[in-house]
């Protein structure tokens, strides 16, 4: 199991936690991560074969306005690891590993607020999206570089799986602001079936 230290979680391998800033009158400081501190990475937890060596490869700063969502994304080979750097962000966690094993029931789902300096780990298998609540920076590591070949991802709004998502204030509609990508993607039925058949 990866060691990121934090709160309880319903979802195995997930982790929630908060990052220690030092302030003072010139500004902060913040340590966003630190090997020793998490041990080593859980090759089953990065989608990996057991006992190969993971680590982070590559590390990406995300920016949303207000009112943006990106998700849900699913990953079969990569572990994530994201900070709130600033703003506030509703997170949405849904496990498709049983769903992907032939689980009949619907998917654990898990939802936090997040504000600056607190930080999730999101395991392979663990779709994940995000919705800006405010102007958001999100800084996130991933132990695999992007490649777009495990780029997958299902409806933000599929009603089979039902996330409470937020309705908005900042967009006229109260929906979310949507990627192309993200508009288009499949149901969670449809993503599972395409993803057994091996397409």
């Amino acid at each position: 199991m990866t060691v990121f230290q934090g709160a309880s979680t319903t979802i195995p391998g997930v982790g929630f936690g908060r990052i220690s800033r030092h302030a003072d009158q010139r500004g902060s400081f913040r340590e966003l991560w630190r090997a020793s501190s998490t041990g080593p990475l859980d090759p089953i937890e990065a989608g990996a074969a057991a006992g190969a060596e993971v680590r982070f490869v590559q590390s990406n700063l995300s920016t949303s306005a207000a009112g943006v969502l990106r998700g849900l994304h699913y990953h079969r080979r990569q572990l994530d690891y994201w900070v709130v750097s600033a703003g506030r962000a509703f997170v949405a966690l849904v496990d498709v590993r049983p769903l992907m094993e032939g689980s009949a029931e619907p998917p654990p789902v898990e939802t936090r607020d997040l504000i600056a300096d607190d930080w999730v780990v999101i395991p392979a298998g663990v779709a994940h999206g995000f919705l800006a609540l405010e102007p958001l920076e999100v800084f996130y590591l991933v132990t695999n570089e992007f490649d777009g070949s495990d780029e997958l991802g299902f409806a933000w709004d599929d009603p089979a799986v039902g996330v409470p998502w937020p309705v908005l204030s900042v967009t006229a509609d109260g929906r979310p602001i949507l990627s192309e990508r993200d508009r288009s993607n499949p149901s969670l039925a449809e993503l599972v079936a395409t993803v057994r058949s091996g397409r």
